[in-house]
């Protein structure tokens, strides 16, 4: 489904919007749920990736030989069901994806699993999945990574960890990147009763075979809150926009997008555990430059902010976007090119040069990437834009078009 977004102007200058749960905290409880059952979850994100999670881990009681589980395009669901998986003694799993999937590496996180003993093997590809895993007590406690890898390699790492009879000594070796996401599921762990110590490179987590049982209430989404900001600051001076249900101190390293949004005249005021976002001044620097290593996943919102505002933008720390959905930063750079931005980039980061062109009517490929479709959408309260193949929006926020009609903006399937 191809969507035309007219250009439109933001009406209802005060909307309140209830965000869904966190897909990064969903799925690391979701996990934790199943390795403790009497965990219990609210606010869990309704997101594609969740629901794949929630399938996946729901299967363990009725595996009884092989069973092949599909995680479409879910990044995370793969790389922490691979860890979880590897510990259910007697179960025997193919975990497989989306062609794309079997394109995303995970030999770093295999090889450190194989390392504690797990056993897995390659069914096509090595180091990609498909990957087959019979499930075994693994005996290791200590495992060693690279620190610049995907967080999520040592998130699967960590969840599991507990479990293990002895626990876990993880070394990372190197400079750390996207620490929020390490702290996160290391906050999560403290949170259900599981001993947790983080100094310099080593993390170690207790082995606990029960815990307490607990309630526990998922923070809504900061990545989706990313395109509100977006649209706020693309508005006009008054526009409000309030979101529920936001922590002041939250586990997210997206929550980065208060300071950030700063930059372009957008206020945030935490109160009754919602955010209410406003345009508060026009946005006169020339050019925002940002480190996003700890919050990547906020960088193609930025970047389409900055081109639709006027302004420059030069966004470093970005390594990790060549390996997610698509490979972001080149996507990014065609799309953004098509509209008449002036953009270059390299391995880990992106330039695009001061300018007021923005062609009008431009569709935009999505890449079978959430992030892209949701990232343009707002530049239709500059000029109207297709967006290809809209419906992958619920992969992470299912409801992201019925919200943008909420508040004025017109879409046409096309």
């Amino acid at each position: 489904m191809n969507l035309q977004l007219q250009k439109s102007t933001y009406k209802n200058q005060n909307s309140t919007l209830k965000i869904t749960g966190s897909k990064s905290e969903t799925n690391r409880l979701l996990l934790l749920q199943a390795l403790y059952p009497n965990i219990t979850l609210e606010n869990t994100s309704n997101s594609d990736d969740s629901e794949v999670m929630a399938g996946a881990l729901n299967s363990q009681f009725t595996i009884h030989h092989s069973q092949l589980i599909d995680v479409h395009h879910a990044g995370t669901a793969m790389r922490f069901l691979t860890a979880f998986f590897a510990i259910q003694e007697g179960k025997e799993v193919v975990l497989t994806g989306s062609s794309r999937m079997k394109e995303r590496p995970i030999k770093i996180l295999v090889e450190a699993l194989q390392q504690l003993g797990a056993e897995i093997t390659y069914e096509e590809n090595e180091g990609f999945p498909p990957i087959k895993i019979i499930g075994k007590k693994l005996t290791q406690s200590k495992v060693s990574l690279p620190a610049n890898v995907s967080s999520q390699y040592i998130s699967a790492l960590l969840l599991i960890a507990p479990k293990l009879e002895n626990g876990l000594e993880l070394t990372l070796e190197g400079e750390i990147t996207s620490i929020p996401y390490i702290k996160m599921t290391l906050q999560l762990l403290n949170e259900i009763g599981v001993e947790t110590s983080f100094e310099n490179n080593k993390i170690t987590i207790c082995h606990a075979e029960l815990v307490s049982a607990s309630n526990l209430t998922i923070e809504s989404d900061w990545s989706s809150a990313s395109y509100w900001y977006s649209i706020v600051a693309l508005s006009q001076i008054g526009t409000q926009i309030t979101l529920s249900s936001y922590k002041e101190n939250s586990l997210q390293g997206d929550s980065a997008l208060v300071e950030i949004y700063k930059n372009f005249g957008v206020e945030t005021v935490f109160e009754n555990n919602s955010i209410t976002i406003s345009k508060t001044a026009i946005c006169n620097l020339k050019s925002v430059n940002c480190n996003l290593q700890s919050s990547p996943d906020i960088a193609q919102t930025i970047a389409v902010t900055s081109f639709g505002l006027g302004i420059g933008c030069h966004l470093t720390g970005l390594h990790t976007l060549k390996i997610k959905e698509t490979d972001r930063l080149e996507a990014l750079k065609i799309e953004l090119s098509k509209l008449g931005a002036t953009i270059s980039i390299t391995n880990d980061s992106l330039t695009i040069e001061q300018s007021n062109n923005l062609n009008s009517n431009v569709t935009i490929a999505t890449y079978q990437d959430h992030r892209m479709a949701m990232a343009f959408a707002p530049l239709a309260l500059k000029v109207s834009i297709i967006i290809k193949d809209a419906e992958v929006v619920s992969k992470s926020y299912p409801t992201f078009w019925e919200d943008l009609e909420s508040i004025g903006f017109q879409l046409e399937k096309k």
